[in-house]
């Protein structure tokens, strides 16, 4: 698991109460945050109709209706454009998982004939979508497919490649590439700077808007989930060639995927309310419904409601314990918590603030219920979950105290050091144990040996999230009285404006990509399962972060993205 790469990295926290020194900074700050702005009881009353399983038998017939009109022999004439569009679209109407034996036969044939140099398609939009199809769906694509269509100044890039739609494919295909590959790097800029220039000049369009949308936060970067609804409406919107039975196959998915969603949010809302913590932890933020949506956006597939539930109740448990350590507790205070943690014993903290002692016995009581569940799932067999879950917590906390320790002493570390403690405060190493458990059906002491198998996927998606986390968050903990984050160790460091600081992290997220990018194509079809949902934790660091402090303040971008995707089901 996770935990087991942490022991080797994780900076060494005294579990004794050390000697405290005298304090250079407040000992408890002002919380900023807002009070919960969702209802309880109306989601709680939410009801979907397409819950009901006449909507499922209705799936079934669209899906027949697409595959005779779309994937019979009658269609084997159809061109490679066709084909990989269809697929593309399959891709983007989350439809994936009906139609994966037909897209995989179409891109190995696809794929084939790209090996063929006569075969190559001379037109540089099909050029570019098939190198992207291909290696999303973990064929190896050379970037050399591309070479025809650019040179190192990007001359013919810009004499080929000339309009929106184009440059977009080109701009989506250069983000999956990997260290070293200088080709589709040099094409990510060109496309960038081509795609500026055209949005300068051109009238607002289907493709203008999706430009906009993309050109900062490509595909790759994101939870296609909850991009389906996006995709649609463009599907509506530019009267192409959409396969109608295809387009509402993809509104009645969304619909019933969405029941499912919204009967597990009524659940951990149940949880919630029992818990009953709110007034007692005035400091801390009230999120449930933010933890949820992150926890779907992690693992939106209908089967995967222990995953869900168990990230979204964690979640919530990390933001409580972050306020605990970053607005109330005083340095004692979150050292015996910690200390605590590492005994996993609440007797230890009968001593402190009553809000910190009910922190303390939600998650402890939280933790052996999900590893009592886990250990039925996996129906007895193999090793206990609680030492795994318990372990990741004491990681969490013990870098949590570090972060502590800097604020009370006014220490701004280097980047390096602070990335170094940083990327386990993340939350990535520990959520990733819940999604692992989730993901598989018979946990062994051989299964969690070979789990290192994506550790540095793991640490790489926590750099990712823990610098999307900064670029939302800096402004409000700095006002808070918080020292440290990568933006303002790199100012102090190098000496540089806050600007040339943010432009440093993005080169660390470009770059940490094209690391996952690789390690991804090294892994087995079954570590590929799992690593791809690790990796939706970064993705959804990109969505909750890119507008502001996603969890912090409820009432901007998340709030929307909560409503069409969790609350409100498409016309149909």
């Amino acid at each position: 698991m996770a935990c087991k790469y942490i022991a080797s990295v994780i900076p060494t926290i005294q579990t004794q109460k050390p000697y405290i020194k005298t304090q250079n900074r407040p000992e408890k700050r002002v919380s900023t945050y807002k009070p919960n702005i969702w209802k309880y009881d109306h989601l709680l009353s939410l009801s979907s109709q397409y819950s009901e399983k006449k909507y499922q038998m209705e799936v079934e017939k669209l899906k027949e209706e697409v595959v005779s009109c779309k994937f019979s022999k009658k269609n084997d004439d159809s061109t490679p454009m066709a084909t990989l569009e269809l697929v593309d679209t399959i891709d983007k109407f989350g439809l994936s998982s009906y139609f994966y034996v037909q897209s995989k036969i179409a891109l190995e044939k696809i794929n084939m004939c790209m090996k063929s140099s006569s075969s190559k398609e001379e037109d540089p939009y099909a050029t570019a979508l098939c190198f992207r199809l291909l290696r999303e769906h973990g064929y190896h694509a050379s970037q050399d497919i591309l070479k025809e269509l650019f040179d190192s100044e990007g001359e013919v890039l810009t004499k080929k490649v000339s309009d929106m739609k184009t440059l977009l494919e080109f701009l989506e295909g250069s983000y999956l590439s990997m260290d070293g590959e200088n080709l589709l790097n040099d094409i990510r800029l060109v496309s960038i700077k081509n795609l500026k220039s055209l949005l300068c000049t051109s009238s607002d369009n289907i493709d203008i808007i999706f430009a906009k949308e993309y050109l900062n936060h490509p595909s790759a970067w994101r939870v296609g989930w909850y991009d389906v609804r996006r995709h649609m409406m463009f599907a509506q919107q530019g009267n192409n060639n959409t396969n109608p039975a295809l387009l509402n196959l993809a509104k009645l998915n969304f619909n019933i995927i969405q029941a499912t969603h919204q009967k597990d949010l009524k659940d951990v809302i149940r949880w919630w309310k029992n818990l009953d913590l709110v007034d007692d932890l005035f400091f801390a933020r009230d999120r449930i419904v933010e933890c949820f949506f992150f926890a779907a956006g992690i693992a939106p597939e209908p089967q995967h409601g222990n995953i869900r539930k168990w990230v979204t109740k964690v979640f919530q448990l990390v933001l409580i314990i972050d306020d605990v350590y970053d607005i109330y507790g005083s340095l004692a205070d979150v050292q015996q918590f910690t200390f605590a943690l590492d005994k996993w014993d609440p007797n230890e903290v009968e001593c402190l603030p009553g809000c910190m002692e009910v922190s303390f016995r939600a998650l402890y009581h939280t933790i052996q219920e999900i590893s009592a569940e886990i250990d039925h799932q996996q129906k007895g067999s193999g090793p206990s979950a609680l030492p795994y879950l318990k372990q990741g917590w004491v990681n969490f906390c013990k870098a949590m105290l570090v972060e502590a320790i800097w604020s009370h002493e006014g220490h701004i570390p280097t980047l390096e050091e602070y990335l170094n403690n940083g990327w386990i405060s993340s939350t990535v190493p520990l959520l990733s144990d819940y999604v692992i458990y989730g993901l598989t059906n018979k946990i062994t002491n051989e299964t969690l040996d070979s789990s290192k198998n994506f550790q540095e996927i793991i640490y790489l998606a926590s750099i990712i999230f823990r610098l999307c986390n900064d670029h939302g968050t800096t402004t409000a903990e700095l006002e808070r009285g918080d020292v440290a984050s990568s933006i303002i160790c790199y100012m102090q460091q190098e000496n540089v404006s806050e600007d040339v600081a943010r432009e440093h992290m993005e080169s660390i997220i470009l770059n940490s990509w094209k690391k996952i990018n690789y390690h991804f194509n090294t892994l087995s079809a079954s570590d590929r399962e799992i690593a791809k949902h690790v990796i939706n934790i970064a993705r959804m660091g990109h969505v909750m972060y890119q507008f502001g402090d996603g969890f912090g303040v409820q009432d901007g971008k998340t709030r929307d993205q909560i409503q069409i995707n969790l609350i409100e089901p498409i016309t149909i």
